[in-house]
């Protein structure tokens, strides 16, 4: 993955998730269709991997047992990861 800065990442977390959840709907629908199950499940991988790299450069995403917090707890040190900025 590329160098991305904290709202181009939020961004490609978003868009996955999406993508996650539109995936996981037609296989609702239609779970013997082994392709869309292996785009869903790339798709959470990538997601997966964009998250931690989320998470290691501006902190954690979810809290309650979601995300560890490595140094210390750095929740009110910056916006919350669903405020702009700009």
């Amino acid at each position: 993955m590329t160098a991305m800065n904290c709202d181009e990442l939020m961004l490609r977390i978003q868009a996955l998730e999406f993508t996650a959840v539109d995936l996981n709907l037609y296989l609702d629908t239609h779970p013997c269709d082994a392709r869309a199950l292996a785009d869903y499940n790339q798709v959470v991988a990538a997601l997966a991997q964009t998250v931690a790299a989320y998470e290691q450069a501006y902190g954690p995403l979810m809290n309650f047992g979601q995300s560890q917090s490595c140094a210390r707890w750095a929740w009110v040190e910056q916006p919350w990861p669903w405020e702009t900025q700009g």
